[in-house]
Parts: structure tokens; sequence; C-alpha cells
């Protein structure tokens, strides 16, 4: 186990520090444990089989607060996936107990900002918080296009598309636009997805996915909980960033912030024919199932064994299937 704390009685004093001191080509677990303090550094993981593991999730913080409208001598400006207060670009990672941030400021204001970079396979977040505001979360890879010039610069715009298989456990996820984005397939189990007001119309998107045309699951959301501090009506439970987003809502719980309509088309008519968003035993306020548009699905309990843990994120290697996490 590495020891990381800014007070010297580490190992290093930085998180980065300690993943720069690890073999590129390095094939078993190493822990770093993270002691209590907040981390104001921008951080790469590209060595597989890393664990980072925090004192406390409430005191243990990476943080820093780049931002999409921040001036970039090359393009004008940063850019989305350029912000990440973290990027994981790489697999078989883990972090528990500890807490991601991007500070830049409401996306009303800045834009775009990432905490969390996260494109790779068998990855794993459990027990921590993910605060941001517009798009917090992004479960990469990219789409395989762009829609602007220039939308995707950044460490991954001309990377190979692999789908990775996320887990995030008994997480708290923080933000206002979009804030859990992307193409991967992500199970998410007993997590707090937390909406702010930005004193609109329209306060909040929780996910948008883009899963690919083909792609068995994109997000499935397990007993969890949609809360915020948004106005009732002002907040959706998603809306496709691509034509064929997939997000799987089973046993959550949901207050009056969610509009009674929970989904949006983002105005793309055509997305409604292929998009897949369902939902099922949707408790709470905001779950107002006979609202919702006719080309949501409701899901039955002949459905769920297509969408288990196991069933989503096995694979071909059974990754997770015989743990309890």
């Amino acid at each position: 186990m590495i020891h990381i704390s800014q007070d010297g009685s580490g190992d290093f004093t930085s998180i980065q520090e300690a993943l720069n001191s690890l073999p590129p080509d390095n094939d078993s677990e190493v822990i770093l444990f993270l002691h209590n303090g907040t981390y104001r550094e921008r951080v790469t993981v590209t060595v597989p089989y890393v664990t980072f593991l925090g004192e406390s999730m409430e005191n243990t913080c990476l943080t820093y607060d780049l931002y999409a409208q921040m001036p970039s001598v090359d393009v004008g400006k940063l850019g989305t996936f350029r912000t990440y207060s973290c990027i994981v670009d790489t697999h078989d990672f883990t972090a528990r107990n500890m807490t991601f941030e991007n500070s830049a400021g409401p996306g009303t204001k800045v834009g775009q900002a990432l905490a969390l970079y996260v494109d790779g396979d068998r990855i794993q977040f459990d027990h921590c918080r993910l605060l941001g505001n517009q798009d917090t979360l992004f479960t990469g890879p990219l789409p395989p296009k762009e829609i602007e010039p220039n939308g995707f610069i950044g460490p991954k715009q001309n990377s190979p598309r692999l789908n990775g298989r996320h887990y995030y456990h008994d997480c708290y996820i923080a933000g206002d636009i979009d804030f859990i984005f992307g193409s991967a397939t992500a199970y998410f189990e007993g997590c707090e997805f937390y909406s702010k007001d930005t004193q609109s119309p329209v306060n909040s998107y929780v996910t948008a996915a883009s899963t690919p045309q083909g792609q068995a699951y994109g997000y499935v959301m397990e007993s969890c909980r949609f809360t915020g501090n948004c106005p009732p009506h002002t907040a959706y439970l998603g809306r496709p960033w691509r034509d064929f987003a997939k997000t799987v809502l089973l046993n959550c719980w949901m207050d009056d912030h969610i509009c009674p309509e929970g989904w949006h088309d983002w105005d793309k008519t055509q997305a409604r024919k292929t998009v897949f968003f369902g939902e099922y035993n949707s408790m709470g306020p905001g779950a107002v199932i006979e609202r919702r548009p006719e080309w949501i699905k409701r899901l039955s309990k002949k459905d769920l064994p297509h969408y288990t843990r196991q069933a989503v994120l096995s694979g071909e290697d059974g990754w997770l299937a015989k743990t309890d996490r």
C-alpha cells in the first residue's frame, strides 16, 4: 500500500506523483491510500490495477476547476473534454471512499466542467461522491463522430471507441445539466443523483446517454434515488445525447423536482423510435408513470433478469459475477 498525505507523513504528497512511480505495465493490484485532505491537482490514471482508497468520503477530495468556456490558444476555448479533474484511461481501476470534484461553478456560467472522465473497462466506484455542475461524470467512450467542429478535442479524440463496463455503488453524484453522460455500459446501484437548482425553467437533465447502435446496454440504475433542490417539475430523468441512447431505471425513488413526463427527446422526434428509456417500479412524487410519453417503456417483472448486475456487467470474462461487488 502506498500512502499519500499532504502533511509529508506518507510516501508521496501528490496523487499524480504516486501514479508516476508505478510501472506502466503494472499487472497486480496497487492500493493508493489517500489520507484526508483536499488534493488540488489534475490527475491522469493510465496504469491498470490501481485502487484509490480514501480515508473518508467527505474529507478526502480530489478537485480542480477547469471549464469549457475557458480561453484556449488552439481552438479559442478549452471545450468539454479537456476540463476533467481526473481522467481514468485504463482498465481495472477502483476508487473507494473519496470525493472527485470540479469546482468551476454552475453550467449556466462556465459551461461544461468534468469532475471525472472515465474511459476503460472493469471500472468501479464504491462509496464515492462525484461533485460538479454541467457534465459531472463522463462515461466514455466518445460517440463515433462529433456534431460541432472540435467538439471532441481532448485526450481521447482520435482513440478507438471501445465499450467499457463501469459499476457505481453507493455513490452520490451531483450536478445540473446532463451530469451523467456518455457511451459506456454502466450499472448504478444504490446511488443518489442530486439535481441542482440553476433558477432556470429546466434546471436539470440527470442523464444523457450516447449508447452506440447495437450495444446491448447503456445505463442501468437499480434502487437509486433522484433528489435535488430544484422547484417541482423542473428536472428530467434523461435525454438522448445520441439517437440510440439506453437508460433503464429499476426500483428507483424520485422526488417532485422530476417533471411528470420524466424524459425529454432533446427535440429529436426521430430518436423516439430508436432510444430505449424504461422504468420498473418507480416510486415517489416524481414517479407519475401515467404521464410518461408513449415512447417510454413500461417494464415488467419478466424483464428483470435481463437487467441484473451480472447480466449487464459479466461479459465474457465473468467480471463481478461471483462477488458481492
